[in-house]
């Protein structure tokens, strides 16, 4: 189906509103002991937000036919975790910020031991979430892999890898093989979890559109990324959600830092390119995910 500006934040809403049902569920209730934990998870992961990577999820399903239902704990797996995983790089021993998503940030709200336990804690439910929703595929092979590609890209050799890479790079100079090396990890490897989730839920996928999806996954993560980079440059905090020039006056390498801002949206208009021909073998029905990746280098927040 053709998607335009209208017919996308119709999908986005219907998204966004499936996803936050489904973590609803999930977490904990804030009356259940230990109720300052179960408040906080709660208080982290229902904040408003894009809900980037549980749309990445469906509009993958949404491109591959799959009932939706067959996701809703997939997608709400990898929000929980790119919840916990800001959480922890809010606090002061990493990136010390005050303002998430334009409220206090977990820390802030609550004390540092709490945000650290309750990112404990929602790392846990995720794994829980993917072992034990109902309605999720019943090949078991198929959980085995997701659960084994969650742990792997939220691990050293993903998520947490690309971060401590981040924070080993302040005040140095990095080469831009470096930083996307270290973006590819941090935030590229989730996104990559989002789409192969909804390509293991379907039995009826060929390895040459696998290999399409992944490489089309490779390069929105590098691209959001790299427009993030640009956000903090030209944005403004109010519409941030978050300090604006935080990476600037941490001295963090940023593409913008490393080869300017022109070059930076140069970037992020090659990156797209390349996501839309790595979706050419598929036809109209993949148009949602063509849309997303222009939505990636477009966004204002």
């Amino acid at each position: 189906m053709k998607i335009d500006s209208q017919s996308f934040e119709s999908l986005l809403t219907k998204y966004q509103t499936r996803v936050d049902k489904a973590l609803d569920y999930w977490l904990p209730v804030e009356s259940v002991n230990p109720h300052r934990l179960h408040q906080a998870m709660r208080y982290s992961v229902l904040a408003p937000g894009k809900r980037v990577r549980p749309v990445l999820v469906y509009a993958t399903a949404s491109a591959l036919g799959l009932d939706l239902k067959l996701v809703d704990g997939a997608a709400a797996a990898v929000e929980i975790i790119h919840a916990y995983s800001l959480i922890h790089d809010d606090l002061p021993a990493m990136d010390d910020d005050d303002l998430r998503r334009g409220r206090p940030t977990c820390h802030k709200k609550f004390d540092e031991a709490t945000a650290i336990l309750a990112g404990d804690a929602l790392q846990a439910l995720a794994f829980y979430i993917l072992s034990h929703d109902p309605d999720m595929t019943a090949d078991c092979k198929a959980r085995l892999q997701m659960i084994e590609i969650l742990s792997l890209f939220s691990g050293s050799r993903g998520m947490a890898g690309g971060q401590s890479i981040d924070l080993a790079s302040v005040g140095k100079p990095l080469n831009i093989t470096e930083l996307e090396t270290m973006h590819i990890h941090k935030t590229g490897a989730l996104i990559r979890t989002c789409i192969q989730f909804s390509t293991l839920s379907t039995d009826r996928l060929s390895k040459i559109r696998f290999d399409a999806l992944d490489s089309y996954a490779k390069c929105i993560g590098l691209s959001f990324q790299v427009q993030d980079d640009i956000l903090d440059v030209v944005g403004d905090t109010q519409t941030l959600g978050k300090p604006q020039g935080s990476d600037h006056e941490r001295n963090k390498p940023t593409f913008p830092s490393i080869i300017g801002l022109q070059a930076s949206r140069e970037k992020t208009l090659e990156l797209h390119q390349k996501a839309l021909d790595a979706l050419a073998i598929f036809g109209e029905e993949a148009e949602i995910l063509r849309y997303i990746s222009a939505w990636f280098v477009e966004r204002t927040h």
